[in-house]
Formats: structure tokens, sequence, C-alpha cells
């Protein structure tokens, strides 16, 4: 399909992060017309790579899965043929904390060793624990591992579901309950070295604490570190490169920096306004934040502004980018280390420190350099709350907390870094077009209102919205996953799947 200033397409798909690339690459796979438009020069979103001052940073410190045998970005890398590479990273993470270190394996029975190793911490009961969380995320993985087995069903996932019903018996006893009501039932509840770990864990994957966590999502992301858990080398922009290349072998279009600067309903099309042409389609998938979707259309919507507003109760991020020589006194290989100043206070504001950093083999920037994300979360409430002139003052000793915590914590990292450069809520904001800098979605916090919403998020009549604020959310794997979704919902509410095709 050739460029004009205005096009046909099937379906629409404004903004690259890993949402918007799941749902590309779902609904091109599957036959349809797609044009794929994002306003940087480069995909992937809060989860990318990108350059300054000649090194190659990701945007955010994280964990990627996904990719063991059978799960989604192992099929895409298979079926496509994509030229990436993945390792398995062991330890996966260190934590380090005021009180002990941890060195977290991909592997379960060891994690459980060295937990039990800790001291102050009961083996019996932990394993009894750990032998229950295990039921809960065996049921919840397995959905994500085959993404059919989300909402919305036909009668044939229903009759799945029906002969799996056993796997969902032990959901039944934490469902609306927060995970600290669990290790209170276990005689856990005041194992401090356990909820230290815990509630690391849980501040990166469902954005909040062992307290507050609603117990089947905190009880399934504990397994994240051995599901699929890889490094990609080169950072993940390599992953979102491959997936912008299978969209295009496909036939579909991806248009780099063309920001969406407008979406109108007219009749029973949508009319997309870019820098750079209009474009016509039935569907439109949206990869952005709830609260930028009023200003695409020009006028409220409110069940994105409902959902903006479970956002808005979340985070945002304060960063660090450092650059190290290649003779850093270091693990060679790509690692992760999470570190907490003092494991009483909340793991915000510096007092957490989650980094990333890039394997000697890289070779990220000049002579060999090394490169390292660092971040942490920001009460996204109380930096709205403050006056404009306090923010940029707040932000700024936030990043010196997170400097004090990689002295204490990494003083061997700390010591080595030959380049430093920040980040706010404000660049996120300014770099990612995501209001108010917010990441990580919908904190999942204990109550039954988080299953309300566990199908694909059509937000006005094929109008739909995917990434970190919509179900499962939260990690680039379960973005994908809900564009993925997002896409087969399209598909069927359009009649839009032709013959399937590959690479």
């Amino acid at each position: 399909m050739a460029e004009s200033s205005e096009s046909q397409a099937d379906v629409i798909v404004v903004g690259a992060g890993f949402g918007g690339l799941g749902a590309a690459l779902g609904l091109a796979e599957a036959g349809a017309r797609v044009v794929l438009c994002e306003a940087l020069r480069y995909p992937g979103g809060c989860a990318s790579t990108f350059q300054r001052h000649g090194h190659r940073f990701e945007a955010g410190a994280t964990l990627f899965s996904g990719f063991d045998p059978g799960q989604p970005f192992a099929r895409w890398i298979e079926r496509h043929r994509m030229p990436v590479t993945v390792t398995t990273i062991d330890p996966t993470v260190e934590l380090r904390t005021g009180a002990f270190s941890l060195a977290i394996p991909p592997d379960r029975d060891r994690m459980l060793a060295a937990l039990a190793a800790l001291p102050g911490v009961p083996e019996a009961p932990l394993r009894a624990f750990f032998a229950y969380q295990r039921q809960v995320a065996d049921a919840l993985w397995a959905v994500l591992d085959d993404p059919a087995l989300l909402p919305p069903w036909s009668a044939s996932m229903v009759l799945r579901h029906a002969a799996r019903a056993g796997h969902y018996l032990p959901l039944l006893t934490c469902i609306g309950r927060p995970l600290r009501a669990v290790l209170d039932r276990f005689g856990l509840g005041a194992c401090e070295p356990l909820r230290q770990f815990l509630d690391a864990s849980l501040q990166i994957t469902v954005q909040t604490s062992s307290a507050e966590a609603e117990a089947p999502f905190a009880l399934s992301t504990l397994d994240y570190y051995f599901r699929g858990t890889r490094h990609v080398h080169g950072g993940i922009g390599a992953l979102a490169d491959a997936m912008v290349d299978a969209v295009r072998s496909l036939g579909g279009q991806v248009r780099f920096s063309d920001r969406v600067v407008e979406a109108q309903r007219d009749g029973s099309l949508w009319k997309v306004r870019t820098r750079k042409g209009s474009l016509r389609a039935p569907a439109l998938v949206a990869n952005v934040l709830p609260q930028a979707l009023p200003g695409l259309l020009r006028r409220p919507s409110p069940r994105a502004e409902a959902l903006g507003r479970k956002v808005e109760a979340g985070w945002g991020a304060a960063m660090l980018y450092l650059a190290l020589p290649r003779d850093a006194p270091l693990r060679t290989e790509a690692h992760h280390l999470e570190l907490v100043d003092h494991p009483e206070l909340p793991y915000i504001h510096g007092n957490h420190v989650f980094a990333s950093i890039s394997g000697v083999s890289e070779e990220r920037g000049p002579e060999g350099r090394r490169t390292v994300t660092c971040s942490t979360h920001v009460d996204a409430a109380h930096l709205r709350a403050l006056p404009e002139q306090e923010r940029g003052v707040f932000l700024a000793g936030v990043q010196d907390a997170m400097r004090a915590t990689l002295a204490r914590r990494a003083p061997e990292l700390w010591s080595s870094k030959v380049l430093e450069m920040t980040a706010s809520p404000r660049t996120f904001e300014r770099f990612t077009l995501r209001p108010g800098g917010l990441v990580g979605g919908v904190p999942r916090r204990a109550g039954l209102g988080q299953y309300t919403q566990l199908g694909p998020f059509e937000a006005e009549e094929q109008l739909w919205l995917v990434g970190d604020s919509v179900f499962p959310g939260q990690s680039t794997l379960a973005t994908a996953i809900g564009g993925l979704r997002t896409a087969e919902a399209v598909l069927r509410s359009t009649g839009l799947r032709r013959e399937r095709r590959s690479a």
C-alpha cells in the first residue's frame, strides 16, 4: 500500500510501544492492511533502546520475559526468523538491602534455597507458602503463555477453562485479599527478610507492596524470574526493530516520526490526521495512556477518562543513565541489581533503585563502554500536588537519593561511572508523549475491582486502547499480549480476517 496524502487501511495503530507492535503484528499476520504511526524515530516506547552521546541506553531498567519455547516472543522470533539473540542471566537479579544480599537465580528450587538460607526465615512455612504460590502461578501463567485463554472467550475456550477448573481452585482463597493476608495465613507476616524480598519484587511488577497487592497478581508475578526471562543482546530495541520488520514483511506500513494529531469518527470509518497526511480505517488501535485519548479526539472520552483516573493513582519514574568503562569491576555479562537503602521505608523516591547493566560484549559506547539504566518510582499524585516551581527541587532530591543508594549498595558500579544523565517524569512526557510521564499502568492493589476489565478495552466504537494501562499490562510481555488479544478482538468485530500470512 503506497503512502499518499490520504490512504485507506483496515486498521490504524497509533504508537509503536510493545502494545502497538503486538497489535500490528497480530493484525498483519491475519492479513489485515495495517498502518502503524509512531511519533519517535524508533519503536519500543518506554521499553526501547535510545542513543545519546554515542551510547545506547535502555529507556527503562527492567526484566524482559516471554522467551521460553512456546511463549509469545519466542513464537514470533521463530515464526518470522527474527535476528534477535537472547541469553539467560544467572542470577537473574541480585537484591541488596541494608540487611542482606540475595542472588535470585532463574530456577525456583534454587531461589527457595537462597531465601531459606537468610537469617530469620523459617524454612517449613516458607516452602508451604511457595508451594501455594506455585499453584496460583501455574494457573495464571498458562493464560499468558496461551493468550487465547484470555477474555473474550469463545465456546471452545469456555470448555478449556472448565477442564482446567481444578487449577483455579487455589485462587478462590485469595481473590480480593492483599498478599500480606496470605503471608499471615502461613505464619510469615512478621518475616522481615521475606517481606523485603517481596516488596522489592512487587514494586517493579504489580507496582505496589505486599501489604497492598492483590494476592493472585502478586503470587503469579513472583514467577517472573524464571518464566522465560532473558537478556536481549544489544537492547530490547533489537526486538522492537525485529517486530517492525515482521510487520513490514507482511505488507504493513510502519511510519516513524509521524505523530498522530487528531482522530475523528467519520461515518463507519475512523479518520486520522498525522503530520504526514490523513488515513481512514474501520478500526483504530491506540497504544497511548487513556489520559491522552481526549486530546486526540478533541472531546471527552468517558470510558478512557475513568481508566485514566486509576492510572493516575500510580507512578512516574526518575532515572539515572550511566556509562562505565569496559574494564569496570563488575560481572562481564549483562545483569540487574535491585538496591534498597533503608528497608523499613517505602520502596520509592530513590530508596529503591533497579539498575540494568549491559554486558561487555555489547559495546554500548566508545571504547567498548557499558551502559546502565537506573530507575526509581515517583508517587505521581504527590508530584501533581506540588506547586510547579517545587517539582524540580523534589525530583532533584529523588535523584540525589538514588545516587546515595547506588553509592552505598553498589559502590563498585557508582565509583566506575564516566558519564551520567538524568531523566524525570517530565522527560518521559516529552519523549514518549505519556501525560504526566506516568509509567507502569494501574497498580494492582487488593480489591475485586481489579477483575472488572479483563478483556480488550474498547473505549468507543472500534477504538481500542492497548498498553500497560490495559489488562494484562505491566510488563513488556503483558503489553504485547494485550496488543495481540486486541488484534483478535478487532478481527472478530470487523470481519477483517483473511488467509493467515507468514514472513
